[in-house]
C-alpha cells in the first residue's frame, strides 16, 4: 500500500505552484485522488453498502404499508353492523371452505342435470343446428366474455362479495332450468307404436313435442347457462386468488384439491340423481296407457325437484359466504412470510400497485403474454380439460355400446362409479404436491410423470372391449338371404317396416334384430313385464322354448346376452386411468400461480380460463361427437325425413377413436408441459446470475485488495 503512495505523490506535486487559495483547493483536489487511487475498491464498496441501505429502505417501506393494509382488510365475521362475537372463532378459511364447497357441489348437480336434461331433449325432439349449438354452447361463451372482467377487477375487490353473488346466480339459474318442466304439465314423451310385422298398417311416427313447451324449454335453459357461466367465474377464479392468500405456500394444494374434487363430486353426483329420468326414453314402442301419462307427470315433476333443490342448497350458503371479511383471520401475517420467497419473474411487478384503469389492464396483460411458460402451462390444461370432457360426456355412450347397457344403467355406472376418480385424483394430486414441498420445476415434472403414467393406462384400455353380437342387416346377412348393410330382406320384405321405430329385440338363434318386424314377428304377449314375440319368420335357427301358455318363443325384447364379463376390468383400469390424468389438474394451476407475479394472477387464471375453453371444452364435445359419427354403421332415419341418432357402432372402431383422441390430449400435455419446464429452469438460471453476480464479483474485487 506505501509504494502505492509513493508512486502517485509525484503526479499531485504541481499542484503547489498556484497560490494559497489555489493551494487549499489543490490540498484538498490533491487529497481525494489520492485515496481514490489507493483505496478504490474500500470507496465502491462503502458507496454501494450506502446505495443498498437506500434501496432496501423504500421496500421496508412499502412492505410496511403493505402490511399495514392487509391488516386493516382483516375484518370481524358479521353481516354487516351485526357482528356476533361468539362468530368469529369461524372468521379462517376452513369455515370458508366448507361453505365454498356446499356451494359448489350444488353448482355441479346442476351441470349434470342439464347435460342429461339437454341429452334426453335432443333425442325426442328435432332440433335445428343453432338450436344445438346454443343449448350445448351458452356456458362457454357467456363465460368467455366476462371472465377477464371479474378475473382483473374481482381480484382487487372483496372477493367474498363476488363468491357470494355467485351462489345467487347458481340458485337463480336453477330457478330457470325448472321452469318448462314446472309450467307444461302437460307436456309427455312421445311414443311409437309397436312396431311388428302387418301387411297392411300405416306408420305415421312424424310428431313433435309441444311447440310451447319446446320454446319455453330453449329460451330457459339458454337464459339458466348464460347466468350459470357467469356465475362460474368467481368460483372458479377468484376463490382460487383468495384460497391462495390465505394459506401457507405449500398448503395451497390441499384447498385447491378439496374445491376441484367438490366439483367433480357434484357432476358425478348430477349423473347418479338424473340417471333414473332417462328411463322413460326407454322401450318406447308400448302404447300410451293412463299409468304412462301418470308417470310422464312424475317424470316431469322430479326434474323440477331436483333444481328446485339445487337452488335452495345455492341459497342456503348465501347468508354464510356474505358475512366473511375481504380477508379472513391471519391473512396479513401469511401474505409476509410468502413476501420472503423469491418468485420467478416477480421482481418487476410484485412491489408496484396497479390500478384499474383500462392501461392497467393492457400492461398486466401483455407482460402475461410475454410469459411463455405461462402460455405453454395455459395449453396444457386446456389440453387436460378434454380428456375430463371425454370421461364425462361420451364415457357413458362408450359403456353402453361396448358392454350392451341401457343408457341409464351406464350413466349411472360412469356418474357413481368413474366420476369420484376424477374427484379423489384431484384430491390426492393436491395433497401429494402440498406434503411434498415441491417447487415449480418439481411441480411440472409430476405433471409430465403423471401424463406418461396415465398414457400407458389409456394403452391397455383399448384392449379391454367386448365381441361384436351378430346383428341381421349389419353383420350378418339373414342366413344368405339378405345382404349387409340392409335391413330388408325377403322373410320382412311383406311388414313394411320403418327404420325409424328401433326397438332392438334378441331372437333365440341369438342374432339381434333392429325391431320385431324386420325379425318378422306377427305377434307379441308381455309375461311379468317383459315383452315376447312370437311367428318370427326370419328367426329359424335356434332352441326354442314356450311359454305359460304353450306358445313357443322366437324372440324378447332387448339386445344379446354378450356373454363378456369384462366391465369389472374396464371399470379398473379406467378409474386409475382417470385418477392418474386428473393427478396434474392441481399442480398446473399451482404452476402457474408461481410464475406470475402476485398482482398478475387473478387476470392469468382468467386468461387461462379463456383459452380453456377456445381450446378445450368448446371444440371438445366436437371432436369426441366426430369420433363417435365416424364409428356409427347404423344411424336412424325418421319417418318426417330428418337423420336420427345413431344406433349401432362398430366397437373396435370406437375404441381405437375415443381412446386415441385422449392419448393425443395427454400428448399435447407432456409437449407443452416439457417446453415450460426448459424455458422456466433457463429464466431460473439467468435470474440467479444476475442475483449472484455483484457478490461475486465483491468478493473477487476483495480478495485482489488483501493481496495487495
Amino acid at each position: 500500500m506505501q509504494d502505492g503512495q509513493a508512486e502517485e505523490q509525484p503526479k499531485a506535486a504541481p499542484a503547489e505552484i498556484a497560490g494559497n487559495a489555489i493551494a487549499a483547493q489543490a490540498g484538498k483536489a490533491k487529497k481525494t485522488p489520492l485515496e481514490m487511487s489507493t483505496v478504490p475498491t474500500s470507496i465502491i464498496k462503502l458507496h454501494s453498502l450506502q446505495k443498498k441501505e437506500n434501496d432496501e429502505a423504500k421496500p421496508k417501506q412499502a412492505v410496511s404499508k403493505t402490511r399495514e393494509r392487509n391488516e386493516s382488510l382483516e375484518g370481524p365475521c358479521g353481516l354487516g353492523c351485526i357482528v356476533i362475537p361468539r362468530c368469529q372463532r369461524l372468521n379462517n378459511i376452513q369455515c370458508f371452505l366448507v361453505f365454498f364447497c356446499i356451494l359448489v357441489i350444488s353448482q355441479g348437480v346442476a351441470f349434470g342435470l342439464v347435460d342429461l336434461s339437454i341429452a334426453t331433449f335432443q333425442k325426442r325432439n328435432r332440433l335445428s343446428t343453432t338450436e344445438i349449438l346454443l343449448l350445448s354452447s351458452t356456458y362457454d361463451i357467456s363465460s368467455c366474455l366476462v371472465v377477464l372482467f371479474i378475473s382483473y377487477y374481482g381480484g382487487r375487490g372483496n372477493i367474498p362479495r363476488w363468491i357470494t353473488f355467485s351462489s345467487f346466480l347458481v340458485g337463480l339459474s336453477s330457478l330457470f332450468f325448472a321452469f318448462p318442466y314446472i309450467t307444461d304439465g302437460h307436456y309427455q314423451l312421445p311414443k311409437d307404436p309397436e312396431d311388428i310385422c302387418q301387411e297392411m298398417k300405416i306408420i305415421n311416427v312424424c310428431k313433435k313435442s309441444s311447440p310451447s313447451f319446446q320454446a319455453k324449454y330453449i329460451a330457459s335453459f339458454i337464459l339458466g347457462q348464460t347466468v350459470l357461466g357467469i356465475a362460474g367465474m368467481p368460483l372458479f377464479i377468484l376463490a382460487e386468488i383468495f384460497v391462495d392468500n390465505s394459506v401457507a405456500i405449500h398448503s395451497t394444494g390441499i384447498y385447491l384439491g378439496l374445491m376441484d374434487a367438490s366439483a367433480t363430486l357434484g357432476y358425478s353426483l348430477g349423473y347418479v340423481i338424473g340417471a333414473p329420468l332417462i328411463k322413460g326414453d326407454e322401450n318406447s314402442i308400448l302404447p300410451i296407457t293412463v299409468e304412462d301419462v301418470d308417470d310422464h307427470h312424475k317424470w316431469l315433476r322430479t326434474w323440477w325437484i331436483y333444481f328446485g333443490f339445487v337452488s335452495l342448497t345455492a341459497w342456503f350458503t348465501l347468508i354464510p359466504l356474505s358475512c366473511f371479511p375481504q380477508s379472513v383471520r391471519g391473512t396479513a401475517k401469511i401474505k409476509e412470510e410468502k413476501r420472503k420467497q423469491i418468485r420467478l419473474l416477480d421482481e418487476k411487478f410484485n412491489d408496484q400497485k396497479l390500478g384499474t384503469s383500462i392501461k392497467d389492464f393492457f400492461a398486466t396483460f401483455w407482460a402475461l403474454m410475454k410469459n411463455i411458460p405461462f402460455l405453454c402451462l395455459s395449453l396444457t390444461r386446456a389440453s387436460e380439460s378434454l380428456v375430463l370432457i371425454g370421461a364425462s360426456q361420451f364415457l357413458p355412450i362408450y359403456i353402453e355400446n361396448q358392454f350392451i347397457l341401457t343408457y341409464a344403467t351406464a350413466t349411472k355406472i360412469a356418474g357413481f362409479v368413474l366420476l369420484p376418480g376424477g374427484a379423489l385424483g384431484q384430491l390426492l394430486g393436491g395433497i401429494i404436491v402440498s406434503k411434498l414441498h415441491m417447487s415449480c420445476k418439481a411441480l411440472m415434472r409430476f405433471i409430465v410423470v403423471t401424463s406418461v403414467i396415465s398414457l400407458v393406462f389409456f394403452g391397455f384400455v383399448i384392449f379391454i372391449h367386448c365381441e361384436t353380437i351378430p346383428f341381421a342387416g349389419i353383420n350378418e346377412d339373414y342366413d344368405g338371404t339378405g345382404q349387409l348393410g340392409n335391413l330388408s330382406a325377403p322373410c320382412n320384405s311383406r311388414c313394411r317396416c320403418s327404420s325409424s321405430l328401433y326397438s332392438v329385440i334378441c331372437g333365440r338363434d341369438h342374432i339381434g334384430y333392429f325391431s320385431p318386424c324386420f325379425a318378422g314377428c306377427t305377434q307379441s304377449k308381455t309375461i311379468t313385464g317383459h315383452k315376447t314375440y312370437y311367428n318370427c319368420s326370419c328367426i329359424q335357427e335356434g332352441l326354442t322354448t314356450a311359454d305359460d301358455q304353450g306358445d313357443f318363443i322366437d324372440a324378447r325384447a332387448g339386445t344379446c346376452d354378450a356373454k363378456c364379463h369384462k366391465l369389472p376390468l374396464f371399470i379398473a383400469f379406467i378409474f386409475s386411468t382417470i385418477l392418474f390424468s386428473v393427478f396434474s389438474g392441481i399442480p398446473i394451476t399451482l404452476s402457474i400461480l408461481r410464475i406470475v407475479s402476485d398482482n398478475e394472477r387473478p387476470l392469468a387464471l382468467g386468461f387461462t380460463f379463456v383459452v380453456l375453453r377456445i381450446f378445450g371444452t368448446i371444440p371438445g364435445p366436437i371432436a369426441f361427437k366426430m369420433g363417435a359419427d365416424i364409428s356409427c354403421t347404423l344411424r336412424g332415419t325418421d319417418n318426417c325425413g330428418e337423420t336420427g341418432d345413431c344406433w349401432i357402432y362398430n366397437k373396435t372402431q370406437m375404441a381405437y377413436l375415443m381412446v386415441g383422441l385422449c392419448c393425443f390430449c395427454k400428448l399435447v400435455t407432456i409437449f407443452f408441459t416439457t417446453i415450460a419446464l426448459c424455458l422456466y429452469k433457463d429464466l431460473s438460471k439467468d435470474n440467479s446470475d444476475i442475483l449472484e453476480m455483484p457478490m461475486k464479483n465483491l468478493n473477487a474485487k476483495g480478495k485482489e485488495q488483501a493481496n495487495l
